[in-house]
């Protein structure tokens, strides 16, 4: 599917002249039948980092800001049958229904997008998104929030209770709630992850226990080789991909490493495969399927 100029020119016009084509988009999107893939396995393209005001990509700082230039990425990596969906904000949902791109894929939308990248409150973040309803009435598949633990960050604690009312009004309504923990500490004024298997572990553990109830919440990891991380939770995980290293290759061993704990069901990954050094996206997800279909 290719983003021509003609779509391109009608995309906008539509956004223009008939805001009601968003709703009757949601109305008639063939949904999937069942999460997982007949492999039991979960391969989910993410686009929510705009919205947090994260658009930057190794040296470019305006990476992610174009979005003719995303959607046409984007577009190229949902194409791939190995791909099960997207995760991603309203807008870019809505941009992506609007050009039939979500079809028979599993469509999660981004729910706390508003500690933005940089700012002085990041770690207070703030439910901007998709709420638990809309994701309902919208016929989604589930809602992602993301949960950064500083301890010496009081922002952590409204964090935490909005999280955990999340997962529990997704679990109401038989939706998964797709939680990304990950224990930070500032050094020098700037946030930077704690992947030692201690602070991993302990993340885990904590989103685990969101809510009145888990039977719905599935993690989203960084990369690890640490079975104690893996073994903290008995949830379904997703492995996330992360800023991207600049290579490739120890990008997907890193992830093959994780996808074959037995909790590990799949890959949520953004950057990595939208912005591959060389601008070959459709390489870069079929070399993830295959990491993917080899650990499973």
């Amino acid at each position: 599917m290719i983003l021509t100029d003609d779509r391109w020119r009608d995309l906008l016009h539509v956004r223009a002249t008939n805001p009601g084509a968003i709703r009757q988009a949601y109305a008639t999107r063939r949904r999937r039948s069942k999460l997982l893939s007949d492999q039991g396995t979960l391969f989910l393209v993410a686009a929510d980092h705009p919205a947090r005001g994260a658009l930057g990509v190794g040296e470019d700082p305006l990476a992610m800001a174009d979005r003719r230039t995303l959607l046409e990425r984007l577009l190229v990596a949902l194409a791939n049958p190995a791909v099960d969906g997207f995760l991603g904000t309203p807008d870019v949902v809505e941009e992506l229904l609007l050009l039939g791109a979500l079809h028979d894929k599993v469509v999660f939308g981004s729910m706390n997008r508003g500690g933005l990248a940089g700012a002085d409150w990041e770690i207070d973040d703030r439910f901007t998104g998709y709420d638990a309803r809309t994701l309902v009435d919208c016929g989604l598949d589930g809602g992602k929030m993301l949960l950064r633990l500083v301890d010496s960050d009081p922002g952590t604690v409204p964090t935490l209770q909005a999280c955990a009312d999340a997962v529990t009004e997704l679990a109401a309504y038989g939706l998964v709630a797709m939680v990304e923990p990950l224990p930070y500490r500032r050094s020098d004024g700037k946030l930077v992850l704690q992947q030692d298997p201690v602070s991993l572990a302990r993340a885990v553990t904590v989103a685990s226990g969101l809510g009145v109830t888990s039977a719905h919440t599935w993690l989203k990891l960084p990369p690890t080789d640490s079975a104690a991380v893996l073994g903290a939770t008995t949830l379904p995980v997703v492995v996330l991909g992360g800023v991207p290293s600049g290579d490739p290759a120890a990008d997907l061993a890193s992830w093959g490493r994780t996808l074959r704990h037995d909790v590990v069901r799949g890959l949520v990954v953004g950057r990595t495969l939208l912005y591959p050094p060389g601008g070959d996206v459709g390489a870069a997800v079929e070399a993830a399927a295959k990491v993917l279909e080899a650990a499973k």
